[in-house]
């Protein structure tokens, strides 16, 4: 048992050097996430002197090359092109001016959040929706003289609605390529747990802000052809078809909307997709690195040894996807990344759920919503200390009207005790047939 904990000694050394520059700095993206990843590789690559060098290179060049992975990664990137195309084509501000110029008046905070749901939906981005309502909330505050830390609570509960739902959100895409399910199914179950939450939350914000007036500008500008894209690519996955053509078909239409318009050339175009590809490398190169690392954490025993620790503390299937929550739930709380979380934790998690047999759909959606859950309370997380940069606050001003995450939270555990899950067929198939592969290991 001691020898195989010595095989999660990689994970140790990342979250000491990431949290503990954190810590010690206060800035938690003082170490650069992949900085420390690099090194806990290496702090692997040292360990085991039973295997020689070239025998790990080839253990995580196999885990690196695994089609899971490699399809993430490139989920990644075209999603990372259809969202810097479609911003450049003005969907963005089209699809948020679109909203506030049909929103009641005296409704516009819960505006905010509906907003925010639709906007991180379709952006598949937490804190790109955060950074494009944010200012809306602040200048919204200053009209209303309604606290500023309800108005940008209101964004960042919208902007966290869609972080675990949306199709090209890097979180979605990792929960659901480390489990080997699909997409629709995904959000399927996904959204039918959390929209109790969403509609809770939005009566309490009605609650809130009732009698509160305001008046609104003369006009707002927008085009709806400009959020055609979005709307292209949410409903094509959600019917079923292929992930990358979708987004391609989504990225076309971008590039059509945006040169009608006048955005942008076509050579322009290209571009703002490259730009979009850039922002999506580092968690690809992430994603590979902690990839190689688990590699090697599993020939070493150190999965095995999680499994069992968990399996001896749980009973049932029930018990497994409370340890799968947890587990994503304290990877993100060391973190501070919840696509970094799940891609940490996917693989334990994959076997755990095969372990105790519980869909992939379900862990999916359980891994992403824990991880979102901790992303959207986190002080120190990307999305709140973004929101409070924005409006000259601090996190913990914002946290008091984050209701979303909590009820998030509630519901999803509601939802572990009381509703027994119902594999389909091919779903039970594919369990029994990786229970077959682990025994023939």
């Amino acid at each position: 048992m001691k020898k195989r904990g010595w095989a999660l000694l990689p994970f140790i050394v990342f979250i000491v050097l990431f949290a503990g520059v954190g810590i010690i700095s206060g800035d938690f993206y003082g170490m650069p996430a992949l900085v420390a990843f690099v090194t806990a590789l290496f702090v692997g690559m040292l360990q085991n002197k039973n295997l020689t060098f070239d025998e790990k290179l080839h253990i995580i060049s196999k885990g690196a090359g695994d089609i899971n992975i490699i399809t993430m990664v490139l989920i990644f990137i075209v999603a990372g092109a259809f969202s810097g195309i479609v911003n450049a084509a003005g969907g963005v501000d089209s699809t948020i001016n679109f909203g506030l110029s049909i929103m009641p008046a005296k409704f516009m905070v819960v505006g905010l959040f509906v907003i925010g749901c639709f906007i991180s939906i379709s952006m598949g981005t937490s804190v790109g929706t955060i950074t494009a309502l944010a200012p809306i909330a602040l200048g919204l505050s200053n009209e209303t003289g309604f606290p500023a830390a309800v108005c940008v609570g209101a964004v960042v509960c919208g902007a966290m609605f869609g972080d675990n739902l949306s199709m090209i959100s890097d979180t979605t895409i990792a929960a659901v390529r480390t489990q080997g399910c699909e997409m629709k199914d995904k959000f399927k179950q996904n959204f039918f747990i959390v929209l109790p939450a969403a509609v809770i939350t939005l009566v309490i914000f009605c609650v809130q802000t009732w009698g509160m007036t305001y008046q609104v500008k003369d006009s707002y500008d927008y085009h709806i052809i400009q959020i055609i894209p979005y709307l292209v690519v949410l409903v094509g996955a959600l019917i079923g078809f292929n992930v990358f053509l979708v987004l391609i078909s989504g990225i076309v239409l971008s590039m059509i909307v945006g040169a009608a318009y006048g955005q942008f050339t076509i050579l322009e175009s290209f571009q703002a997709i490259g730009e979009g590809m850039s922002s999506m490398f580092e968690i690809s190169v992430i994603s590979i690195v902690v990839a190689c690392i688990v590699s090697l954490i599993k020939e070493n025993g150190g999965i095995d040894l999680v499994i069992e620790t968990i399996r001896k503390r749980t009973k049932g299937k029930r018990g497994a996807e409370f340890g799968i929550a947890i587990l994503v739930l304290l990877v993100d709380i060391c973190t501070a990344n919840n696509t970094v979380a799940i891609v940490m934790a996917g693989p334990i998690a994959k076997q755990i759920g095969d372990e105790f047999e519980v869909a992939p759909k379900r862990v999916a959606s359980i891994l992403d919503i824990f991880a979102s859950v901790g992303q959207g309370l986190l002080p120190y997380g990307a999305q709140l200390l973004t929101a409070a940069a924005l409006v000259k606050l601090t996190p913990l001003d914002v946290i008091p009207n984050l209701y979303y995450p909590i009820l998030m939270a509630v519901s999803a555990i509601i939802f572990m005790i009381f509703r027994p899950q119902k594999m389909s067929p091919s779903e039970r198939e594919a369990l029994e047939k990786g229970g077959a592969t682990r025994q023939g290991k």
